[in-house]
């Protein structure tokens, strides 16, 4: 009997992603995307520097975002852009992976912003025990956190499903 544990007798299947300190991020073809959230984190380049936080830049981030939504490719639940990066949960629709879907995002807006992001991406899948209210909180207070604003509301950079 086969089973599904790998003991290093063959090529692991991963070799060459491990190798690179990363794993796939599509979710197994056994979860429903569109019912599951994730938070995404996308990171510039370069660290450290404020290539996010400009209203024309914000304008055009939030409007590939509601793009993607129109097309029910996405839909975000929330979206915070940072100075250096940008945080956000999201539901993929059906017919997107979410490898593909994020790549095609940053290759539209490194074109028409001009921003240069990191090669990958951070993407957790929230499970039953974590709340997605919590994890949006979380994201809202990022720049609390960070000391740029006293209270979130006052985060110019933001998109939220009430905004569209």
């Amino acid at each position: 009997m086969k089973t599904n544990s790998w003991d290093g007798s063959e090529s692991h299947p991963y070799r060459d992603v491990i190798g690179r300190r990363a794993l796939p991020h599509d979710p197994p073809l056994s979860l429903d995307p569109a019912q599951e959230i994730f938070f995404i984190t996308i990171c510039c380049k370069q660290r450290r520097s404020n290539q996010l936080c400009h209203s024309e830049v914000a304008s055009i981030l939030f409007e590939a975002a509601r793009f993607y939504e129109r097309e029910q490719r996405w839909f975000v639940h929330v979206m915070v852009l940072m100075p250096d990066h940008v945080h956000f949960l999201v539901s993929f629709g059906l017919d997107a992976t979410m490898t593909n879907l994020v790549a095609s995002w940053k290759r539209f807006t490194s074109r028409r912003a001009k921003i240069q992001w990191q090669r990958d991406f951070f993407d957790h899948r929230l499970r039953g025990d974590e709340g997605w209210r919590e994890k949006g909180d979380y994201i809202l207070q990022n720049p609390v956190r960070a000391g740029l604003v006293a209270k979130y509301e006052d985060w110019p950079y933001v998109l939220l499903p009430a905004e569209r």
